[in-house]
């Protein structure tokens, strides 16, 4: 009799846990969503290049590089861009441009990007005769 009370007490227990378990993931994952609804995702847009580039959109959710290497996550194939050439991050809400030491430089709306710099939406960041818009969706 005692063994059946044992292994409805344990089997109680685990549906307990699971049950606890259940919960904190719910609510994390809620959190994690909540948050996300909340702040608009920074894009950046190839709005003036070569054919193939143009309308190009990427969601910047971690670091894009921009460059001639194939690596790179939007790829400029001209002999004048570096093969990393410049890279958009995030950092915090802000979007962040920086020149990663490329031969010809990076432009932020017409200005040489000589340190990083946080842009702001609708500004234009220039490499070689490629342009490109930041924005946030």
């Amino acid at each position: 009799m005692i063994d059946i009370v044992l292994l409805i007490g344990r089997l109680l227990l685990i549906a307990l846990l699971y049950l606890f378990l259940f919960t904190v993931m719910k609510t994390g994952i809620g959190l994690v969503k909540g948050q996300r609804a909340k702040d608009r995702i920074w894009t950046v847009s190839v709005v003036r290049g070569p054919k193939e580039l143009r309308g190009v959109k990427i969601h910047v959710l971690g670091p894009v590089v921009i460059g001639r290497a194939p690596g790179a996550d939007i790829v400029i194939p001209a002999s004048f861009v570096s093969g990393r050439h410049a890279r958009f991050s995030p950092m915090g809400k802000d979007l962040v441009v920086e020149d990663l030491g490329s031969t010809n430089g990076t432009l932020l709306n017409g200005h040489p990007v000589a340190q990083p710099l946080s842009v702001r939406e609708n500004d234009v960041v220039t490499i070689g005769d490629v342009d490109i818009k930041v924005s946030r969706s």
